[in-house]
């Protein structure tokens, strides 16, 4: 493993619930390019099929209004800012990550590495699956895709369970979204709820100041959130948790104005 493979930085959200959740992920991907400036994606669902644009570069390089709101509609978004961790440097190793199985369709956003990702790819690579990109987030679509289970629900955490490592995962389908941590929370995710309807998780809390969004609480190490239509998110125990902080997020990571594992950065650096 390389030295580049080793770090770590990315951001990820995702918005439910809001006609203009393809605008509100471009303002947060917008807040928290601190976290990554090589590529960058939003994918949105209208209900009936998902739609996504994703490119190398900055976030307000790659989408401007008309993208937003005539070719990303919907009122399901998810997002992801690009730093380099596993993987190439090309267009398909840019997230989101989508596909179509037998289920439907299917997108995800990932922060983080898996440390078991390259078994996990090669017990799949042996059962037949073809994989399009170098990264490790991709071993969850062919996992969710090949999982016995029935429902997505299911399928999903299945493939949370193999998977082994630092990650907060975002997915979302036609109709739903769900976010996932670790077991250990090694990556932040914080949920945060808009005041005239729908939810939005992000990797920091900066991101809800600029789409006013009242910060609710950090998802906790090894749950999962379900976001459904006119209901409340629904929290599901996948791992026990063991939490741990990962010490970069305070020094290097987030930005200042940000409050990461319960914590405000900036009173933590400042009596560094």
């Amino acid at each position: 493993m390389s030295d580049r493979e080793l770090n770590e930085e990315c951001a990820v959200v995702g918005i439910f619930g809001n006609e203009n959740a393809s605008k509100l992920a471009y303002f947060s991907l917008f807040s928290m390019q601190h976290r990554g400036q090589e590529a960058a994606g939003i994918t949105t669902s209208d209900g009936k099929k998902l739609h996504t644009i994703k490119d190398r570069g900055l976030v307000t390089s790659i989408f401007n209004e008309d993208i937003l709101d005539k070719k990303l509609p919907g009122s399901i978004a998810i997002g992801h800012n690009r730093y380099s961790t596993a993987g190439d440097d090309s267009i398909l190793d840019a997230q989101p990550v989508y596909a179509r199985y037998d289920l439907g369709e299917m997108a995800i956003v990932h922060n983080g590495n898996l440390t078991n990702a390259t078994k996990v790819r090669e017990d799949l690579i042996k059962k037949g699956a073809i994989f399009q990109t170098f990264m490790d987030t991709e071993n969850l679509i062919h996992l969710i895709a090949k999982s016995e289970e029935t429902k997505l629900t299911d399928r999903i955490i299945d493939a949370i369970k193999k998977s082994e490592g630092a990650f907060s995962f975002v997915f979302s389908s036609r109709t739903k979204m769900y976010a996932a941590r670790d077991p250990h929370g090694f990556r932040p995710l914080s949920l945060g709820k808009f005041k005239n309807g729908g939810y939005t998780v992000a990797s920091e809390t900066c991101a809800f100041d600029l789409i006013d969004a009242e910060f609710i609480r950090d998802i906790l190490p090894g749950e999962m959130l379900i976001f459904r239509d006119d209901q409340e998110p629904e929290s599901i125990i996948i791992s026990d948790p063991q939490p741990y902080h990962c010490i970069f997020e305070y020094i290097y990571f987030a930005r200042p104005d940000s409050n990461v594992f319960g914590k405000n950065v900036y009173q933590l650096r400042k009596n560094m």
